[in-house]
């Protein structure tokens, strides 16, 4: 089982993808944490963590991979990785549920493109990992949800177990494409974190800054009602995300935001259900990542 862990290991290496050892049957890292963390060895100079300690170096791969039947994890920043997790439902009684590979697929014609041939694996529990190489120069982080339900990304700061890995559960094992396509730009507009506002007074809401609003609303609707086909659904979803961060800071009503964009929305030729889908996921981002404020640090 070692060697063949090992080979696995290995493999990733060979491909640039940056692993480090999981725990033999498991997924958690096997690397000590830093509150027992000796500051010896590779942490001479501070804890490092298992995302610094990922490596390609084949030499410290077989020396790690010589002393147990790690399973393996690739770090998925490090590795220049964005791979999207297409998860099961949890409630296995719910046989109409539709899983993470139903949904994105679903994303997928909506944006008026196929699912990318790209390399993809099988987890433990019969959901899918689809992997794509990241853009230069941009930096993502891990998603949950953002997408769709049960459709998750992992990037910077996130790992995924690699094909070879087992678990009492299931193994991951490679199922098509040997190589990682790039990432979709419509799906990366998707992932792209929404632009930061410039600053505006703090305090009640000026007539100033209420035109500024207004503006707004009515530039990103009318962006949404002129949409193709092709990228209606990406032109909600930014135009959701941009006018969110003023629900958030009480410059607008929710209610009033959803009606424009879902009337919007349905002009350019999406149904109500996938507006509705759409505008809750990306609102409620939004306002997440905006509740500190325009003048937070």
């Amino acid at each position: 089982m070692s060697e063949h862990l090992m080979r696995a290991a290995l493999d990733a290496a060979e491909r640039g993808w940056h692993v480090f050892p999981l725990r033999p049957g498991g997924k958690p890292p096997a690397l000590h944490g830093e509150k027992s963390c000796t500051r010896a060895g590779e942490c001479a100079r501070g804890h490092r963590k298992w995302e610094q300690r990922a490596t390609t170096d084949p030499d410290r791969i077989r020396a790690a991979w010589s002393r147990a039947p790690f399973n393996v994890g690739i770090a998925t920043g490090p590795s220049g990785l964005v791979v999207v997790d297409l998860d099961v439902p949890k409630d296995k009684g719910s046989s109409d549920a539709p899983g993470g590979a139903a949904t994105f697929q679903a994303l997928c014609e909506r944006a008026g493109h196929r699912v990318p041939d790209t390399y993809r694996t099988r987890t433990a529990s019969g959901g899918q990992h689809l992997y794509f190489t990241a853009p230069t120069g941009v930096r993502l982080a891990n998603t949950a949800g953002t997408i769709g339900t049960l459709v998750d990304t992992r990037a910077w700061g996130g790992y995924v177990v690699a094909a070879g890995s087992t678990t009492p559960t299931g193994d991951y094992e490679a199922l098509s494409g040997p190589v990682a396509a790039s990432l979709p730009r419509w799906l990366l507009s998707i992932l792209q974190p929404a632009p930061k506002p410039s600053q505006a007074p703090s305090g009640p809401v000026t007539e100033q800054s209420r035109r500024y609003v207004d503006v707004a609303l009515a530039a990103e609707t009318r962006n949404v009602s002129g949409a193709q086909v092709g990228g209606r659904e990406t032109a909600l979803f930014r135009a959701a995300r941009a006018l969110g961060r003023f629900v958030a800071w009480g410059d607008l009503p929710r209610h009033t935001v959803e009606q424009a964009l879902q009337e919007a929305g349905e002009a350019a030729g999406l149904t109500v259900a996938e507006c509705r889908s759409t505008l809750r996921s990306a609102l409620n981002w939004s306002i997440a990542h905006n509740q500190r404020g325009r003048n937070a640090a």
